[in-house]
């Protein structure tokens, strides 16, 4: 038994995270890019008991292959479900190439508003020309992926704290809507850009909204939790190990046998149009019982998992009705409380504003 329980998160991208997983959805291709898909998906994952949603994203335009991925922006549905959910946590994935880091500060820092609390952001990065071309940007690779997303996180952090929790004072007897002396300048200068402030978004519910990031990318000092891929679990414990973060999550591609076909042939299917590239996720493949044991094991060594299922229509209801039921059963997980914000649950305090921090009395 963990000595503490696993939270659960889970991708909820596209049709699954297999590249033609569209073959296998329960509905009208024409369908995917609708309200009600979004809330659908969100949904079944919240009443099955996952404590985070996350939805991944690309500036890349789709491509031209046999299996072209089209996407709604991962900001926008989040916003979009937060309404409709009252405890499933949702973190989007928003790149730091190419971004604007004031203008994500506040997209991410309304979702938590819009969440009450609930929102995460999911670090990543774009090794992309066509990308960069597409923006008329400079093609940014190597070690300029990494300063850029040091530098974003840097700026989002401190922009969330620029405005101290009280500086919305509302008043109505004066007419005063803001404190300005609790507003403050962050003036950042990195490598390539600077950034005056403050934030136009008051501080957010959770003070700082917890930052995910693959292992590797971002300094662990401005990391809530890292994402460690590993194909082995010894391997995903050594990672564990590694991280100097507060909690580490595991990565996990899921492939699940269901009353529509083997494990074993319904990945098969679909690698026959598309093949699913092999990364250094851990890939499980196979009965309902097997990935119980196989998060069970993981529990020992890490805080968390990411679930990426092949397809989200067939996998889903097989970890709602099998997979996360035993696990809750057997305590290796919980379900997370209505009302607790990400921070709550993940365990992790509310960060005391670091301008707030620096006041002297008189």
């Amino acid at each position: 038994m963990p000595s503490r329980p696993l939270h659960l998160a889970v991708d909820l991208d596209g049709d699954g995270a297999h590249p033609a997983s569209w073959r296998r959805a329960r509905h009208a291709p024409d369908r995917l890019l609708t309200s009600e898909r979004v809330a659908r998906v969100v949904r079944v994952a919240e009443n099955a008991g996952f404590t985070l949603a996350t939805f991944e994203d690309s500036p890349a335009p789709p491509g031209r292959g046999p299996d072209p991925a089209g996407r709604i922006g991962a900001v926008e549905r989040a916003a979009f479900a937060a309404p409709l959910t009252s405890v499933i946590a949702l973190a989007p994935v928003v790149s730091t190439t190419y971004s604007e880091p004031f203008h994500v500060a506040s997209q991410l820092a309304s979702l938590d508003f819009a969440a009450a609390g609930r929102a995460g952001w999911v670090v990543s990065a774009t090794d992309d020309a066509a990308v960069a071309a597409a923006l008329g940007r400079p093609f940014v690779t190597g070690d300029g992926l990494g300063r850029e997303a040091r530098d974003a996180v840097t700026v989002n952090r401190a922009l969330w704290d620029s405005w101290e929790d009280d500086a919305a004072i509302r008043d109505v007897a004066t007419g005063r809507y803001l404190d300005v002396d609790k507003l403050h300048y962050v003036d950042f200068v990195g490598e390539t850009y600077s950034v005056k402030g403050p934030a136009i978004v008051p501080r957010p519910p959770q003070g700082q909204l917890v930052v995910l990031a693959p292992e590797g990318l971002v300094p662990p000092e401005l990391v809530d939790v890292t994402l460690v891929a590993d194909p082995t679990v010894d391997g995903t414990g050594a990672a564990a190990r590694r991280a100097a973060t507060p909690r580490v999550f595991a990565e996990v591609e899921v492939v699940l046998d269901t009353p529509d076909g083997d494990a074993v042939d319904r990945l098969a299917g679909l690698d026959a149009a598309s093949p699913w590239p092999r990364t250094e996720r851990l890939r499980h493949v196979g009965s309902a019982a097997g990935l119980v044991a196989l998060l069970t094991e993981l529990a020992r060594v890490v805080d968390g998992v990411r679930l990426l299922p092949l397809v989200l229509d067939e996998e889903l209801p097989v970890l709602s009705t099998h997979v996360l039921p035993a696990l809750f059963r057997a305590g290796v997980a919980t379900r997370p409380v209505a009302g607790s914000s990400l921070r709550t649950t993940l365990g992790l305090p509310r960060p005391a504003n670091r301008f707030a921090a620096q006041e002297v009395p008189a």
